[in-house]
């Protein structure tokens, strides 16, 4: 369990997951309809990836794990606070 968080923290980027979830919570929002959301991890896979690489002002292997690592994680995180809420 200790590997994994040390992953976690290793390649996410707040800033990243920030901006995405914050872009996905108006493109859920929005577009109420399943034409856009079913495609919202990819997209924020995308920004995350070209956020993290104009951070960085370059391209590595690092730096592309932790664009999509970020943009998918802010997915993650936007269902597990949407489940809190309702509960």
């Amino acid at each position: 369990m200790e590997a994994i968080m040390e992953t976690i923290t290793q390649f996410s980027v707040p800033v990243v997951v920030g901006i995405c979830l914050c872009v996905g919570y108006v493109l859920k929002n929005i577009v109420p309809t399943d034409k856009v959301n079913r495609f919202i991890p990819l997209i924020m896979a995308a920004l995350g990836l070209a956020l993290n690489v104009w951070i960085h002002m370059g391209i590595s292997p690092e730096i592309i794990l932790g664009g999509l690592f970020s943009g998918l994680s802010s997915t993650g995180l936007y269902e597990a606070f949407r489940n809190l809420i309702k509960k």
